[in-house]
């Protein structure tokens, strides 16, 4: 038996709370999209294979992408519905040998190196136990906490206990190693058979092996950001925009003499930065982006053929391919492809009262616990000349907003929003025009 578990990377899901950002897993942070970055770093840990679950909305596109990463053994399984992950992994199940060591993770957790490697190393040591990784933290976090005897054995997992109910500091993530996938695979059926109304059947079938089986706890001290939410994009980025060492400039893109490039940048080939432009790292900007005169990007991912228009600033934001920006501030923001963010447009970021900005999640008030937060903008959207959006804000695909408007609320896919205007026009004579 090998001592490098089959890997199972859980792709699928619903991402409806991403909204109006498409599949998470497939978006880029740089040169390629989430998923293809994870198998890398799995590849480079020494994994060879490994199964992703995805969904019927993704499944096609993320086969397409596993090309780029030949040398590696994957193939793609699909989960028709969400069901839990309990029935994703059951998925993965005709493709594995019942006696085949298997780790578990999810595409949109990212850790540092030191998590998988710390696993494996413990996996190797002792082969006969199951291993899950806690993130040790002395702030309290709505998951699930990791149960540990004194003799270091993991008995059980409460799910969102209260931070005054807490049974240790450790914190269930989704990074574990299994000897064996048939007695997983076995627990998981077992307990569908019981057809409880709830999608809890992975977690329940790890109450139950504990009983029986030994379990231990590899805690972990490092970042954790989970892309579960739209303004996550900006975590994830800040994770990837870390990983920048030095300064990257293509040898085709071209940095006026007058412009300013400092601290930690990756420039893509055919980008130009003109006279009076400054990027302050950490930065990525893209192949064939223009940074326009004066304008300022900063602590900000902006991929591939965007123009950062005359005096615009884009500060601690992620902007994809393809978006216009045109003498506007892009404040702590998220814009998928192809917006055009016309003149004069501002991502307000900032409450009045200076409290952490709430957005809404299908109907649902969340607190980002973010206290800096700008728009939110799906693919192909328009805003017109001096669009101000509130911090928070969503606005959908396609959605078109109309000049001079305030955005207070969320706009959906697809929707026009505009100001009705009267106007009065009073002559010389004092007459009325309207």
């Amino acid at each position: 038996m090998s001592n490098t578990p089959h890997l199972i990377i859980l792709a699928g899901g619903a991402s409806s709370r991403m909204w109006p950002l498409r599949e998470k897993s497939l978006i880029r942070f740089g040169a390629e999209p989430l998923l293809i970055s994870q198998l890398r770093r799995f590849q480079a840990l020494g994994y060879t294979d490994a199964i992703i679950v995805g969904n019927p909305e993704n499944h096609a596109d993320i086969a397409a992408l596993l090309v780029s990463v030949p040398t590696m053994n994957t193939q793609v399984v699909v989960q028709p519905e969400a069901r839990g992950m309990g029935d994703a992994l059951l998925r993965a199940a005709d493709a594995l040998p019942p006696d085949a060591p298997i780790a578990i993770t999810q595409v949109h957790d990212v850790v540092d190196d030191a998590l998988h490697l710390d696993l494996l190393a413990a996996f190797r040591a002792d082969s006969a136990a199951a291993y899950v990784a806690g993130n040790e933290r002395d702030d309290y976090f709505p998951g699930g906490y990791l149960i540990v005897g004194a003799d270091g054995r993991l008995t059980g997992i409460i799910e969102k206990p209260g931070a005054a109910n807490r049974p240790s500091k450790l914190v269930n993530i989704v990074a574990h190693i299994y000897p064996r996938a048939g007695t997983l695979f076995d627990a998981i059926r077992a307990e569908y058979a019981r057809d409880l109304p709830s999608d809890d059947h992975y977690e329940r079938a790890m109450d139950a092996l504990m009983k029986t089986s030994l379990f231990k706890v590899v805690p972990y001290r490092g970042a954790w950001s989970a892309l579960k939410f739209p303004w996550h994009v900006l975590d994830i980025m800040n994770h990837f925009l870390a990983q920048i060492k030095g300064q990257h400039i293509a040898d085709s893109a071209k940095i006026a003499p007058t412009a300013s490039v400092s601290g930690d940048v990756f420039i893509g080939e055919g980008a130009r930065v003109f006279g009076g432009a400054a990027v302050v790292g950490p930065a990525y900007i893209g192949a064939g982006t223009i940074v326009g005169n004066n304008a300022l990007v900063r602590n900000s991912m902006v991929l591939d053929r965007c123009n950062v228009g005359f005096t615009t600033e884009v500060a601690r934001s992620y902007v994809a391919d393809h978006v216009d920006m045109h003498a506007c501030r892009v404040l702590d923001s998220v814009f998928a492809s192809g917006v055009n963010f016309s003149a004069g447009c501002t991502t307000a970021n900032l409450r009045i009262d200076r409290g952490n900005v709430p957005c809404y999640v299908k109907g649902q008030k969340i607190d980002t616990g973010r206290d800096k937060l700008g728009a939110i903008i799906g693919q192909g959207a328009f805003l017109a000349v001096d669009v101000m959006t509130m911090p928070g804000v969503k606005v959908g695909e396609d959605a078109q907003v109309g000049p001079g408007m305030h955005v207070h609320k969320d706009i959906s896919d697809g929707a026009r929003a505009y100001v009705k205007q009267e106007i009065v026009v009073i002559e010389r004579d004092g007459r009325h025009k309207v």
